[in-house]
């Protein structure tokens, strides 16, 4: 008999529970001090996408079937990399908050933030050495991943390289390759074949891309009220984002029409003053390069989507494009 989609919720759900568990042994356990660091964004919360997503591959391999420790220690292995990342991603931006709460080095200092990222990070890798050389091998190219393109990003691209084809690239390290091997993991610790493992792979790699994409559109168009964060944040922080980079290649192709300039030196002035940057973010709302970029994410979604070909239908598979399709929902 075929498992409900309500089956599969209530599957997911208890094993989310056993993944949040070990979550919280993982993060604590050194002590009040160290706990209250290392635990501090985890406990803040968050979407759990990683985790949820090794739960759903795993299905693929043993539908209906209760998750293995071996799947529970992958999602939460996954996890513990992310929020590793975390930290030190709010480290190098200098990020005020993250998750609601204040971020860890404005309350505890650089050097403690980093500590506590390895430390998760650490946390992570002894999970991982339970489950195989094979994602051993996985974890540690995804971290490597992780760090050249948070290099990348500090970098630049080379005069000759596409700086839009940059960008994808870096989300794809950045975001993609760790959703990527949640994927993976879940696949592989599910029982399922190596063809639907390399499958959900490149369909987690794509829908980390269009998570990112999303996320540019939602930094221009969403409500502060009910997102909790300002509207043109980037934008005042000076993170470059696609529709940005949309703008100037226009303006280095000889396309961009005198409004458009006119919006782009606005961009590169000091938006410090509230009513300033209100203007540039309506304006840039209300531009081809917002709904191109939204377009773009969407393609990414229904690429995702498409990589899942050669899985037979299931109510796991439905549930992987529906989390694609979650992705640029949001941006609505």
């Amino acid at each position: 008999m075929k498992m409900t989609q309500e089956q599969l919720e209530a599957l997911l759900g208890a094993d989310m529970e056993r993944v949040e568990d070990l979550l919280y042994k993982s993060v604590t356990g050194s002590g009040a001090l160290v706990d209250e660091l290392t635990s501090h964004l985890s406990n803040a919360g968050g979407k759990r996408m990683r985790p949820l997503l090794v739960l759903i591959c795993a299905q693929l391999g043993s539908p209906s079937q209760v998750a293995s420790q071996d799947v529970i220690d992958a999602a939460t292995a996954v996890e513990l990399t992310h929020l590793a990342t975390l930290y030190h991603d709010d480290v190098m931006d200098s990020a005020p908050q993250r998750r609601g709460v204040p971020a860890a080095q404005h309350q505890w200092g650089n050097n403690r933030a980093i500590l506590a990222g390895d430390v998760l990070f650490a946390r992570a890798s002894r999970l991982v050495a339970r489950l195989g050389q094979r994602t051993i091998d996985y974890h540690a190219q995804t971290f490597e991943r992780l760090c050249i393109g948070q290099l990348n990003e500090t970098f630049g691209p080379e005069t000759d390289f596409d700086p839009v084809e940059f960008y994808i690239k870096v989300l794809s390290d950045k975001t993609g390759s760790l959703i990527n091997t949640a994927a993976v993991f879940g696949a592989w610790h599910g029982g399922a074949t190596d063809e639907v493992a390399e499958a959900v792979g490149v369909y987690g790699e794509r829908i980390g891309v269009a998570f990112q994409l999303a996320d540019d559109v939602i930094d221009l168009t969403s409500d502060g009220s009910v997102s909790g964060k300002t509207p043109g944040t980037d934008l005042v922080e000076g993170v470059t984002t696609l529709p940005i980079l949309l703008l100037r290649e226009r303006l280095s192709a000889g396309t961009l029409d005198a409004e458009g300039q006119r919006l782009l030196a606005d961009i590169d002035s000091d938006l410090s003053d509230s009513a300033k940057l209100a203007s540039v973010v309506a304006r840039l709302r209300d531009s081809e390069v917002v709904a191109e970029t939204r377009q773009i994410a969407q393609d990414w979604a229904g690429a995702a989507v498409d990589a899942l070909a050669p899985l037979e239908d299931s109510v796991a598979k439905q549930a992987l494009v529906d989390l694609a399709q979650m992705m640029v929902d949001r941006m609505n």
